[in-house]
């Protein structure tokens, strides 16, 4: 939702206008400011989300559009989009978000097993139909071919990326410390996320436990987000065994200024993943100038070593205890670089304004190569 939101908000600046259709109902206020018309098609009935009203509204409205966009599969919305598309004849591109990554396939079973019954005439379609299906990077596009025997598509590889940061950094710290007084005076470790077994939170307890709790006792470790699963007892439970409770803090789910005071509160961000798209808040740190200390399951590891922003290393508990060694080990002017490049990587390749340039670019072209194939075959009727 916040790509959404935030590709909205700049295709806006750029001079287009943008809708979003959800199948949620409208009292969810997930699109409130959304700068386009929010078409709100809720409720919708069970996990899968069916919802009757979506194949007739497009069939209705969508030859208005220049362009129409499938976020994520899985669900209703990409087989009823394509159930309406299809049959008119009309164009439609898919982002995948990491929603064909094999990690799915090895670490539940039964769920990938439902899903071969349900690939071959739902989503497989969605896939092959599209006009393009849109990787935000190069390490998404190449696993997604890995998940089912049955894939094609018109693959193709965008930018992607977030707003840039608030930029009074000196008030957004001050109002996170005077929300969490104890966080006075510490070094903290920033974790941001989901409290959700694909994110490592247990690899990142374990670790800090190991390898950073001896290390200065002012280092601290936030473990900021929602627990969506009913998880996070277990972890607090976790980090008391081992002998950090008082170093954990859990303070939820952080939005608006106290999330970005978190940000630029903390000396590192920390996401041991097994299995990360992209990470929008990878990019959100990034920008504020904090190195990220990644597995090598975050999709876009390859650009942040490559341009030295943070540190990667396996999704298991020695290499997270490595990442936080390896930091742990860098002297002040080391970590002043690491600073400096993550600010530059974030502005050279995950800002809002390449993410909507680059959709623009790519709609733009696809669009041209068709009137030419159009333009070719009527040649050739002649």
């Amino acid at each position: 939702m916040e790509g959404v939101f935030q590709l909205g908000k700049q295709l806006e600046v750029l001079g287009h206008s943008s809708d979003v259709i959800t199948l949620d109902g409208p009292a969810h206020g997930f699109f409130d400011g959304f700068p386009g018309h929010v078409h709100a098609l809720g409720p919708s009935r069970g996990g899968y989300r069916y919802n009757a009203k979506l194949v007739p509204w497009l069939r209705t409205h969508a030859r208005r559009y220049d362009a129409i966009i499938v976020n994520g599969l899985w669900q209703y919305h990409s087989f009823g989009a394509w159930r309406a598309l299809k049959t008119m004849g009309l164009p439609y591109y898919v982002y995948p978000h990491g929603m064909l990554d094999p990690w799915f396939r090895r670490t539940y079973p039964l769920k990938h097993l439902k899903k071969c019954l349900y690939w071959p005439w739902a989503d497989y379609r969605v896939v092959r139909d599209a006009r393009a299906v849109l990787f935000t990077s190069e390490e998404e596009r190449r696993l997604a071919g890995q998940s089912f025997a049955l894939y094609r598509a018109r693959e193709r590889v965008v930018a992607y990326g977030t707003g840039a940061p608030p930029a009074d950094s000196d008030r957004l710290r001050a109002a996170f410390l005077a929300a969490f007084p104890s966080l006075r005076g510490r070094r903290i470790l920033l974790y941001l996320g989901r409290l959700h077994e694909k994110k490592g939170c247990d690899l990142l307890i374990r670790a800090f436990a190991a390898a950073v709790a001896d290390a200065d006792p002012n280092l601290a470790l936030v473990m900021a987000g929602p627990d969506q699963t009913g998880w996070a007892p277990a972890l607090r439970e976790l980090a008391c065994s081992l002998g950090v409770a008082d170093r954990v803090f859990w303070p939820g789910m952080l939005q608006h200024d106290l999330k970005w005071g978190a940000y630029y509160c903390a000396e590192a961000f920390v996401l041991p993943s097994h299995q990360e798209n992209f990470g929008i808040a990878v990019a959100e740190a990034l920008s504020c100038g904090i190195p990220v200390l990644i597995s090598d399951k975050v999709n876009i590891w390859r650009e942040i070593a490559a341009a030295g922003a943070g540190l990667v290393d396996t999704d298991d508990v020695e290499g997270t205890r490595r990442l936080l060694g390896r930091w742990l080990a860098l002297d002040s002017a080391a970590r002043r670089a690491m600073r400096e490049s993550a600010r530059r990587l974030f502005a050279r390749q995950f800002t809002v304004q390449a993410m909507a340039a680059g959709l623009i670019t790519l709609i733009d072209e696809e669009r041209q190569n068709a009137q030419r194939r159009h333009t070719m075959v009527s040649d050739h009727g002649r």
